[in-house]
Parts: C-alpha cells; sequence; structure tokens
C-alpha cells in the first residue's frame, strides 16, 4: 500500500502537466447551479440555490472570464433570509473593470460575542451543559442557551466599483457603497419556534447584546443601527496568473473608506484596509501551491459604529466579508468572535491538485487543502462601563472574567475542492480553534467554539 502511494506521488507533476496541455478553452456562456444546503442549530435549515454564469467571450481571456454574474437565494426555517445579485465585467468599458453588488440580508440569530475579543467572556461551560440538557426546569445559572449570544440584523448593502489599469498589473480603486442595518435584541417568538418546552429561551433572562447596552458599551445613537453611505479609494496590484484558483503571482490592495454625515451616513466614520496576498508553486502545471494572505481593517480617529466593524473590506468581483470568524474569512471559528477598532486577520494554505481531467467538455479538477487562519483586535472599542449603577456589579462580573487585552486567535483545519473551468470551485472545508485544545485551566479554553464544517464556493482569496 505505501509502495502504490509512493508510485502515485510521483507520477502527480505528470498528470499535472498532462492536464494542462489537453486544457479545453472554454468559449461563450458557461453556467454552474449549485444547491445551497446548510444547517443552524438557531437559524435551522438552510435550503436554496446558487447560480453563478461565465462569460468566456471569444475565449482569448481564458481562464479568466470577460464577465460574471451570481445570483444566490437562501432561506433557513427559522425565518432568516438571504439573497446576493453580483456582477463584475471586464469588457464594457475599455481599461476599466466595472462591479457592482445588491445583498439583503434577514439575519434572526446572528452571532453576537462582544467586543475586543477575549476581552469579552464567552461561556462555552453554560452553552455546553444548555445544550446537553433534555429536560427539567429552566436553571440560567447552571445554563444558557446559544440565543444568549444571538442578535436580530436586516441589512440591505449595494455597491459599484471601478478597478482602471496604471500599468498592466497595477491600477487605480474607485467606488461607492450604501449599507442599511436594522439590528436588536432577538425576537424570542422566532429564535423559539418549534422548540420544545425545557429548550425555550425565557423573556426573564437577557441576551449578551442586551447586557451591553445596559452597560452603556454601545450607544443609544448606534444601538439600532443606521445607514452607511461610503466613498472608497485605493490602489491595487495584481500579478496573479488567473483569479479563481491562482498558483503564482501576488494580489495586494490598500484601501481608504470615507463615510461622512454629508453623504447620508448615520454615525459618520473613516477606516482603512491593507491586504498582502501572494501565491508560490511549489510543483508547477498547478499541482501543488502555498498560498498566504494578511489584512489589516484599521479605523481612522477613536471611533466607528459597532455594525460596521465585522467584516473585511473586498472591492471588486465580491462585496465585503462579513464577520471575523466563518468561511470567508477566519474557518473554525465562531462568528463574529473577533470585533474591535482595529484587527489583523491572517491565513497560510497549501492547496494539492491530485488530479485534473476533461469531462463532457469542461475541465475539471480534485483537490485538498491544509490550512491555519488567525485573527485579533490590536486596538479595541471602549469597554469602560457607562450604564447605570444598578448594572454596575453585573458588568463587573462580565469584564473580569476576559483577558486585559486581546491576543490571537488561531485555527487549522482541512478541505476538498471540486474545480470546474477554473472558476466554479465547491468547496468542503472543516475547520477548529486551537484554543479547543489547550489546558481547560487556560483562559482560552473554548473560547472560539469547538469548531465549525462549510460547505461554500471558491477559495478564500
Amino acid at each position: 500500500m505505501k509502495k502504490t502511494l509512493l508510485i502515485l506521488l510521483a507520477m502527480l507533476p505528470c498528470l499535472g502537466a498532462k492536464a494542462q496541455k489537453s486544457e479545453i478553452v472554454k468559449t461563450g456562456l458557461n453556467f454552474g447551479p449549485l444547491p445551497a444546503i446548510a444547517y443552524d442549530a438557531d437559524k435551522g435549515f438552510q435550503y436554496g440555490a446558487i447560480l453563478n454564469i461565465y462569460d468566456y467571450g471569444d475565449g482569448t481571456s481564458y481562464p479568466n472570464y470577460d464577465s460574471k454574474t451570481y445570483l444566490e437565494a437562501s432561506f433557513f426555517t427559522k425565518g432568516s433570509q438571504l439573497y446576493q445579485l453580483m456582477y463584475d465585467n471586464k469588457s464594457m468599458i475599455p481599461g476599466v473593470r466595472w462591479s457592482s453588488a445588491l445583498t439583503a440580508a434577514v439575519d434572526k440569530a446572528m452571532d453576537f460575542y462582544g467586543f475586543n475579543g477575549y476581552e469579552s467572556w464567552f461561556n462555552q461551560d453554560r452553552i455546553a451543559i444548555g445544550g446537553a440538557n433534555k429536560k427539567g426546569p429552566q436553571d440560567p445559572a447552571q445554563y444558557l442557551y446559544t440565543p444568549f449570544y444571538r442578535m436580530d440584523r436586516v441589512s440591505i448593502l449595494a455597491k459599484t466599483d471601478f478597478i482602471g489599469d496604471i500599468t498592466s498589473n497595477f491600477k487605480w480603486e474607485a467606488g461607492y457603497h450604501f449599507g442599511w442595518f436594522r439590528q436588536g435584541a432577538i425576537n424570542r417568538t422566532s429564535i423559539n419556534k418549534g422548540k420544545p418546552e425545557y429548550n425555550v429561551f425565557p423573556d426573564s433572562e437577557s441576551t449578551l447584546y442586551e447586557d451591553y447596552l445596559k452597560w452603556g458599551l454601545i450607544s443609544p445613537d448606534e444601538a439600532d443601527g443606521g445607514v452607511s453611505s461610503s466613498l472608497r479609494l485605493g490602489l491595487l496590484y495584481d500579478s496573479r496568473d488567473k483569479e479563481g484558483a491562482p498558483t503564482r503571482g501576488i494580489w495586494a490592495e490598500g484601501h481608504l473608506i470615507a463615510a461622512p454625515k454629508w453623504l447620508g451616513t448615520t454615525n459618520p466614520y473613516t477606516r482603512y484596509s491593507l491586504t498582502m496576498r501572494q501565491y508560490f508553486p511549489i510543483i508547477r502545471n498547478d499541482v501543488l501551491t502555498f498560498a498566504y494572505r494578511v489584512n489589516y481593517e484599521g479605523t481612522i480617529g477613536k471611533s466607528a459604529p459597532y455594525y460596521v466593524l465585522p467584516f473585511i473590506t473586498v472591492m471588486g468581483e465580491n462585496g465585503d466579508k462579513d464577520g471575523m470568524g466563518g468561511y470567508r474569512t477566519v474557518r473554525g471559528m465562531l462568528r463574529n468572535r473577533v470585533v474591535g477598532l482595529d484587527m489583523a486577520t491572517w491565513t497560510a494554505e497549501m492547496r494539492w491538485r491530485f488530479v485534473s481531467f476533461s469531462f463532457a467538455n469542461q475541465n475539471i479538477a480534485l483537490g485538498l487543502s491544509a490550512f491555519s487562519d488567525g485573527s485579533m483586535v490590536t486596538r479595541g472599542r471602549d469597554m469602560s462601563f457607562r450604564g447605570n449603577e444598578a448594572d454596575r456589579e453585573s458588568y463587573l462580573s462580565f469584564i473580569g472574567k476576559g483577558k486585559e487585552k486581546d491576543t490571537p486567535h488561531i485555527t487549522m483545519g482541512s478541505g476538498f475542492r471540486f474545480i470546474m473551468n477554473e472558476n466554479f470551485i465547491v468547496a468542503l472545508e472543516y475547520g477548529t480553534p486551537l484554543s479547543h485544545f489547550v489546558s481547560k485551566t487556560n483562559p482560552i479554553y473554548n473560547q472560539d467554539g469547538t469548531g465549525a464544517f462549510y460547505i461554500n464556493i471558491g477559495y478564500l482569496f
């Protein structure tokens, strides 16, 4: 068995080279439908559909496309909904790439774990006891249910971006981004739908979001959400060999985001974003690639509304990546676990295509990956008490259990990918936080969750 495996590994570079030479050049329209299926204990089952439409034109630019349309409609059995429309065109305006997107999301159970990472304590033990409870009267002193770390959010995001050539690899970026956020406490009727009596989240118990309001950690003028209307300017350096599944080159960006009052923003702010991505071919012909990404999201000034902070800034084809933690940011970590004024995020990943072939006039490849992701707050929001004195004791109890400042949140995992025509990529991945494996006496034990499985599309970067 070992000998057979060694022979197979030795043949892989040859297999990769053969697939590269016989690759089919795609032209015209190509369609990539995919069911959207997932499960979340509080959202319920996700069901819906995703459709990617690629236009390769006359094939001159293949494996890159001339234009792409992405559509998604997803629904959850507890009432949450997600609708997305994205369009990316590289040929309509000479020398300029035009990308636009519209997203509407109703999230009845959005994760909220507080601010500044490990400064906000996550009570994993009581959550675990609550999840295991199958009977008996409610006893919040013994356990919690996950709605304690949930809130309600409705958001509408729209954008249009333009990317133009300065040189062949160096480009300018400019765009307008609009966001409307309505946020608040969870709807207990919705979140308790279908649960047995012993598993109902009681009206008498507050959520962490409601605690943050009474402690003054979230100000009244931003508590219910608001409008973000921003202009973005940036510079881009891109020397990737291809966009969907790059194997060599650099993709680096820097952005300034200004959301002033005169543009319609409810709570004005100014932020910036720096991202460095690089790809190294370890074995040529796309067989084995090492890739890394380093991102820094910062705030100019001392404040920004809390509802705009859990995003990684993106210009071009895709929208901003929502939630530090999750498939698009830090795989295996609780979504929104890391939220602060300034945040650093990083990824290192090894990508191996173990087979490539042509089937039904399509270029197909199967791949495996191993990765480590991480994030941390480098400058946090003000966590000093600003509530009524009657609530100070509960605040001190909460803040006393957290760390004085955040430290790195690190995950690791692996995944499988089905790759068609270098752009339509189905991903199955599992990630788990390293804090799950430290000693139970360590203050970060299980502070990032216990791991997560994802079915999604594309690579992170």
